[in-house]
């Protein structure tokens, strides 16, 4: 199991019980609040004490572990940070660091005691849940498990919480979980069938469908851009499309497409050798719509949502296009291929232009590991952020504040568009060579939408990350599917 899929929840504890291990969340030089104390008393004072000696500060991120001997054999002490600086992603991080440390001490449970603080019930119940389940992630499908290691088993919050947000953060914690899985897995068991597989499966909800097109049916579709990547590789290509129908029948739907690039070896224009396999994380923005449809075939929010994934890999080949070459996007545009490394945005030009035409979607937005330059203006921190639409832009900047899932915003002056321009087709499919390459990318994209309101996240930097974080161990990340939940949530709220 690569992670913990439930989340129990007891509201009355007995600490006299045997208990392995309690985590227990604490501010920056705080006392022991009221709601410990019961706790404190079975362990004969032992918390207070260790707080009144100044023995744990409480900053954020710090861990102290206390063994105790007795029924609750072992506390763990988290900090929260200074109390004035709270969020929603402290109490999540704070929950991903306390099952870290299960994990690490080779445990099968874990329990976290709520706290009292100045946030709504639902809203800290449904952090901490969300924070257990994603600390709980390991990828281990494809390793033998370590002799004498156990596996971590269950995950209880103690304490006062409400049973919906409990209920909410299982389901957003267990779909981020597996578009994790989706990314981890290799190139070569992570096809584009495979997508297409999971995207069947998700599809059996109620009120859910999914079409699958092949290489022969897109390319007869008018999806020249897709077909063209597609060329060089001999694993069957697809474009994968769902439609979910919780809204009114008739009422135009949410669109969400993402890139679906199964290996990435840049094409004729290949890649460096070093740190090509992972070129398997090319994928990501297409799992972000796979783990976003999970959530919402469970959550069954009353809106219309449609998901485009344009899956192909990448490679060399003798029928692979090259450099110079053109080609025809469904939407009619022609564009000259300056370098077959830029092909996220080709796949995505059909996708994007096939939803607007087909759909007539009231928003689009779009996820794609797009470019290695929005690592070098954002690093990990943050997803770039572009769009054709103010008030679309801030809706994504709400969702990104509540979940903690980082984004900041590029600008799209019409200057921009000037660099993609091509002699000899309506676009080409790089700018001005590492000049403002995020941006180019995402004029690039902003040719196949239209006027339909438009948002699209470059996730090339946030899509895995190569250090453990407090719920997001190394690896792929999951990024967005929380984001784009709570953005279809608010909108039906």
């Amino acid at each position: 199991m690569s992670y913990v899929r439930e989340v129990q929840q007891v509201s009355e504890p007995d600490f006299t019980k045997p208990m392995d291990f309690l985590a227990l969340c604490l501010f920056k030089g705080q006392e022991l609040p009221t709601l410990y104390r019961p706790m404190d008393d079975a362990l004969g004072g032992l918390v207070a004490k260790v707080l009144k000696d100044k023995d744990f500060k409480g900053k954020k991120g710090d861990t102290l572990m206390l063994f105790t001997g007795g029924p609750l054999a072992r506390i763990a002490l988290v900090g929260l940070g200074e109390e004035d600086k709270f969020t929603a992603d402290v109490a999540r991080q704070a929950a991903g660091k306390a099952v870290g440390l299960a994990r690490k001490h080779n445990l099968a449970g874990c329990g976290l005691l709520t706290f009292e603080v100045d946030l709504a019930e639902e809203e800290l119940t449904q952090a901490l849940v969300e924070g257990m389940i994603l600390g709980s992630y390991q990828f281990m499908e494809h390793k033998k498990p370590e002799e004498d290691a156990r596996e971590l088993e269950s995950l209880i919050l103690y304490g006062p919480a409400s049973k919906a947000a409990v209920e909410r953060g299982i389901i957003l914690g267990t779909s981020v979980c597996f578009a994790r899985d989706l990314q981890n897995h290799p190139s070569n068991f992570a096809t584009p069938t495979h997508l297409a597989k999971e995207a069947e499966r998700i599809a059996k909800a109620p009120q859910m469908n999914c079409t699958v097109y092949d290489r022969a049916e897109f390319t007869k579709m008018g999806m020249g851009a897709l077909a063209g990547v597609a060329a060089g590789t001999d694993q069957p290509p697809k474009f994968i499309l769902m439609e979910y129908k919780g809204g009114k029948a008739g009422e135009a739907p949410l669109a969400i497409v993402g890139k679906g690039l199964t290996f990435d070896a840049g094409g004729i224009c290949i890649k460096p050798s070093e740190k090509m396999d992972e070129m398997k994380f090319d994928m990501s923005g297409g799992a972000a719509v796979l783990g976003i449809m999970e959530a919402v075939s469970r959550i069954q929010p009353k809106i219309n949502v449609v998901a485009a994934i344009p899956s192909t890999e990448n490679l060399l080949g003798g029928r692979a296009q090259k450099p110079g070459d053109i080609v025809k996007a469904y939407s009619g545009k022609t564009i000259e291929v300056i370098n077959t490394d830029a092909e996220g945005r080709l796949i995505l030009a059909d996708a994007l232009s096939y939803v607007v035409d087909k759909y007539k979607p009231t928003t689009i937005l779009d996820f794609a590991t797009l470019t290695g330059a929005v690592l070098i203006a954002l690093g990990h921190r943050a997803s770039g952020l572009m769009g054709n639409n103010d008030d679309l832009i801030e809706e994504v900047k709400q969702a990104a504040d509540k979940t903690g899932e980082r984004v900041w915003q590029l600008p799209m002056w019409e200057e921009y568009s000037e660099d993609i321009k091509s002699k000899v087709a309506d676009v080409k499919n790089i700018g001005e060579g590492r000049l403002a390459g995020t941006i180019a990318g995402g004029v690039f994209l902003k040719e196949f939408v239209g006027e339909t309101p438009w948002a699209h996240l470059d996730i090339a930097g946030t899509a895995w990350q190569d250090k453990d974080q407090p719920y997001t161990p190394g690896g792929g990340s999951g990024v967005a599917v929380r984001l784009v939940t709570q953005l279809i949530l608010d909108r039906v709220a």
